[in-house]
């Protein structure tokens, strides 16, 4: 049985001609189904769902449409989007709380925390067969997430400056009480009585503030990856869809293979500081190794990844794209390292189109003085994606 997946993806809303954020997702949102579309804490800031996928062109194409609906929305409007961990323009005091009543909590309750997080990930389900497989399965696969992480790094600058890091995304995120790896758990018994002590304390409201990096979906009967920047190329997010459910489905038959039992040793000091090394070095320098547990050059890790993943990926019949996809990414450097090149050559506004540029599909251009939205949009196929042809938009089940 081939197991289904779906995306999440967030996007920043800028200003076509400051490239600065705004608070306009009200206005973006208006001429846009409910469901597929919709706000997310910050008014500068949208999510789109994607439908339930069996193939990555499935979901390629999907992607592809969804994206390409959103940015004639904003273009309408003399806006952009932009697939991003964070945008590099803008100022916390110009963008507000979306006006519902979760945010306008989470906004009393955590204050600056809440105004800061102007902040985009990509969000991936899997379909798991039940809570207890996803729970065990968590710890599984925790230690492959963070080269998923550095392949999406696309965060290195943060209201106009330089951070250092290639995700400062997860830098901002990691503030929350509860985000970060997730650790073990005995199985659903103890995880659900660690859920409603963490509610009881006070601390968070609900499930949904389970900010761990791979989690049970509150709603959904999936494990959900949630380490990830949004990612400006749609191939990254596709690529690490992939991944991540080859990642799922073989924890899960490891598991039923040994009774439940995930081998793991219960460490996981070192799986954060490796979260923190991929957030750091992106794909341009030295991550930890999830098998020896020592620093070795990316590129040398993302093949432990795939060499860990390949039978799952060919049971799927996903590994010449995946592969591909994967050693097209490490050969062109992690988005933060094209972002930084393109601000070093140029400046900060045309590492913003760059990044418009990438969410639409497009070859990047060098910046106009004046640049009108465009009107006929396409997204161009190269390499493994040749023969994918976007169709007309359709709904459909959502995560």
């Amino acid at each position: 049985m081939t197991v289904r997946m779906g995306v999440e993806e967030e996007f920043h809303v800028i200003d076509v001609e400051s490239g600065s954020l705004v608070p306009r997702a009200d206005a973006l949102l208006a001429g846009l189904p409910r469901g597929t579309y919709t706000h997310e804490l910050s008014q500068s800031m949208v999510e789109t769902n994607s439908e339930v996928h069996t193939s990555l062109r499935g979901l390629h194409a999907d992607l592809c449409r969804s994206r390409q609906r959103l940015d004639a929305a904003a273009s309408r409007q003399g806006l952009a989007v932009v697939a991003a961990g964070a945008a590099p323009l803008g100022r916390v005091e110009s963008v507000r709380i979306t006006p519902a009543p979760r945010y306008e909590k989470m906004a009393r309750e955590y204050r600056r925390v809440a105004d800061e997080q102007l902040i985009c990930g990509a969000q991936v389900h899997v379909d798991i067969p039940d809570h207890e497989t996803a729970v065990r399965a968590m710890c599984a696969v925790g230690p492959w997430l963070p080269p998923l992480l550095a392949l999406s790094a696309s965060s290195p600058f943060w209201l106009g400056a330089d951070t250092g890091y290639a995700s400062w995304r997860t830098m901002v995120w990691q503030r929350w009480p509860t985000a970060g790896p997730a650790g073990c758990f005995a199985g659903a018994e103890d995880y659900d009585g660690t859920v409603a002590g963490l509610i009881g304390s006070g601390v968070i409201s609900d499930a949904g503030m389970i900010y761990y990096d791979v989690r049970p979906s509150a709603h959904q009967q999936t494990l959900e990856l949630r380490v990830c920047d949004a990612c400006p190329r749609v191939e990254t997010v596709v690529m690490i869809a992939g991944l991540f459910r080859a990642l799922v489905t073989e924890a899960c038959a490891r598991l039923a293979a040994t009774g439940g039992r995930t081998g793991c040793d219960g460490r996981h000091e070192w799986l954060r500081a490796a979260t923190w090394r991929a957030a750091r070095s992106g794909l341009e320098a030295e991550l930890i190794d999830p098998e020896t547990r020592r620093p070795a050059p990316a590129a040398q890790v993302v093949q432990t990844l795939l060499r860990h993943t390949r039978p799952m990926l060919e049971a799927y019949g996903d590994w010449d794209l995946v592969q591909e996809l994967a050693r097209q990414t490490v050969s062109a450097g992690s988005a933060a390292h094209r972002l930084r090149e393109t601000a070093a050559r140029e400046d900060l506004l045309a590492g913003v189109d760059l990044l418009v540029s990438e969410t639409r599909g497009e070859q990047p251009t060098r910046r106009r003085s004046r640049p009108a939205p465009p009107h006929d949009i396409t997204h161009r196929r190269t390499g493994p994606w040749e023969s994918v042809r976007t169709n007309s938009f359709g709904g459909g089940q959502v995560y």
